[in-house]
Formats: C-alpha cells, sequence, structure tokens
C-alpha cells in the first residue's frame, strides 16, 4: 500500500505545529512559573497581579488600538470576556489566515487560496460572535438569581447601588464581572443609569432590558421595588424554561447551517481526490473561476437563510 506524498507531507506538517505550539505552551507555562518563583522569594519584588498574564506584541496593540478598526475590534473581545488583546487577536488571526492559504492552494488548487484565507477571517469573527453570544446566554440564565439577590438586598433595607456591589460580590462570572463594572462606575460618581445603560449595550438582551429599565424606573420615581423583582424573577424563570426548550427544537436546524458548507468542501476533496488535478483544470478558466465563486457565495447565503430561519426571539 502506497502513501500519497502530498498528504504524507501535509500529515507531518499538522503534526509539527501541534507539537510546536505544545512546545511553546509548555514553555511560556514553565518560564511564567519561574518568574513566580523568583518574585515570591525576591522580597523587594513587586508582587504580580493576580489574574493577569504578560501581555504580547505590545507595540502592535497600540497601533491596532488607535485604528477604528481596531477600536470595534476591541469592543467585540470585551464582550466576549476573552483575556486578548487586539493586538494578539491580529496577530492570531494573520497566521490562521496563512495557514488556511497554504492549505488551499496544496490541498485544493491555487485559486482555492485566497478563499481559504477569506473562510479563515469569516471564522475568526464567527468565533468571537458564538463566543459574545454564548456570553449573553449565559447572563441571562443567571438574570433570575440576580432578580432574586437584588430583590432580596432591597427588602433588607440596603440601597440599589450597594445592593449592586453586593451582588457582584455573590455571583459568578460573566454577571459577577459585569456588575463589577457597573459598581466601579457607580463608585466613581456616574449616573446609575448610565452604568446600567452601558451593561445593557455590552450584553444586549431582552430580559436585561426589562431589569434595567425596572431598576432604573424604581430609582427615579421609587415605589415597590420589592415586589416588583419579585414578580421579574418568576417572569424571568419561565422565560428561560422557554428559550431551552425552544433551543432544543431547533438544534437540529442549526446544525444543518454548518452540515451545509463541510458537504460542499467535502465534495471538492472527493472529486480532487478522484481525479487528480480536476480542481485545476476547472479553476484555470474564469468560466470555473465564475462558478466556484458563485457555488462559494450561495453556500454563503444558504447558511444565512438557514440560520436566520432558526432563529427564533422569545
Amino acid at each position: 500500500m502506497t502513501i500519497d506524498p502530498f498528504w504524507l507531507t501535509t500529515g507531518v506538517a499538522l503534526l509539527a505545529c501541534v507539537l510546536g505550539v505544545t512546545g511553546i505552551q509548555v514553555y511560556a507555562n514553565g518560564a511564567r512559573r519561574q518568574a513566580a518563583l523568583v518574585a515570591r522569594l525576591d522580597d523587594t519584588a513587586v508582587p504580580e497581579t493576580p489574574g493577569r498574564r504578560r501581555r504580547r506584541f505590545v507595540a502592535l496593540d497600540r497601533r491596532v488600538r488607535a485604528t477604528a478598526l481596531g477600536r470595534n475590534l476591541e469592543r467585540r473581545i470585551a464582550a466576549t470576556g476573552l483575556d486578548v488583546t487586539p493586538g494578539e487577536f491580529a496577530v492570531g488571526l494573520a497566521a490562521t489566515v496563512a495557514v488556511l492559504w497554504v492549505i488551499g492552494q496544496a490541498a485544493l488548487s491555487a485559486f482555492f487560496g485566497p478563499i481559504c484565507g477569506l473562510l479563515g477571517v469569516w471564522v475568526a469573527y464567527g468565533y468571537l460572535n458564538w463566543q459574545r453570544q454564548k456570553r449573553i446566554e449565559k447572563f441571562i440564565n443567571q438574570l433570575p438569581e440576580l432578580s432574586r439577590i437584588l430583590a432580596n438586598a432591597t427588602q433588607a433595607g440596603l440601597a440599589l447601588r450597594m445592593a449592586i456591589s453586593l451582588a457582584a460580590d455573590e455571583m459568578e462570572s460573566p454577571a459577577g464581572d459585569e456588575l463589577e463594572k457597573v459598581s466601579q462606575q457607580l463608585a466613581v460618581g456616574a449616573p446609575l443609569d448610565d452604568a446600567l445603560a452601558e451593561l445593557a449595550d455590552r450584553l444586549p438582551s431582552r430580559e436585561l432590558v426589562v431589569l434595567v429599565t425596572t431598576l432604573v424606573l424604581a430609582n427615579k420615581a421609587g415605589g415597590t421595588v420589592v415586589s416588583s423583582l419579585r414578580n421579574l424573577t418568576e417572569t424571568l424563570e419561565q422565560r428561560k424554561e422557554t428559550r431551552r426548550e425552544v433551543r432544543t427544537q431547533l438544534s437540529q436546524v442549526s446544525m444543518t447551517a454548518y452540515a451545509v458548507p463541510v458537504i460542499g468542501f467535502g465534495s471538492l476533496l472527493l472529486i480532487d481526490n478522484m481525479q487528480p488535478g480536476a480542481l485545476d483544470r476547472m479553476t484555470a478558466s474564469p468560466i470555473g473561476q465564475g462558478a466556484v465563486i458563485a457555488a462559494c457565495a450561495l453556500y454563503v447565503l444558504g447558511f444565512a437563510a438557514i440560520r436566520r430561519f432558526s432563529k427564533i426571539d422569545v
């Protein structure tokens, strides 16, 4: 049984990349532990802030943040809760595009190199959107508990600002982290309305808008804030169960949206494997290139259409 040299080379290259990344991670962990040990033994050293890591590509990060695209990217990353700077994300994105470009040219044809590079950009931003949506969903699931804590604290006689600070200490991430930001803004004199509005902008959802509106109206007009929060807690619990049922019913449709592009890409690999050089001959003419671009556009349109039809706001 003979092994195709292309697949052997590709496998060896991927294995080398995996081993290289693993080696870099092991080396970085060892260097960080050594630095922490030296800092503990040195009485004159400044203690390292827990939970923070050493930033890389600082100069590039400053240049990226100075641009409008970099500021937009920074807001996207902040909404995901990832401990990544825009400069680090830009370097990772460039490396991903380069690797996919080379793999597309080697596995398919030279024409598919730029297409695979654009696919890398789409996947990277799609990952950010997925992390942001995942964080929003987790925050929505914590809203009933948050409303309950605020109701109990308000009933105990605490002011709304103190109730938010108490909830920030008791709740886990992401609700705890987001409420800590609100508490810090209130500590430096920011209005409660503006701090809660920024929270709703970072994690947009109908449930959070209802909670923020209730808190703002209670802070301005007073009234029975405890009973309002109690009723809101029950409503949020019911919406939580409804959202879970809808997401379960639509899980098959969501998987179909991802399966359709994978089947198309797998068909290209199958054709090139059955008839070596078929993709090179197809993309050598303008008609073939136009057909490939049209097919990619239709796959993207189909993916967007399926995702749009399976998106039901509850």
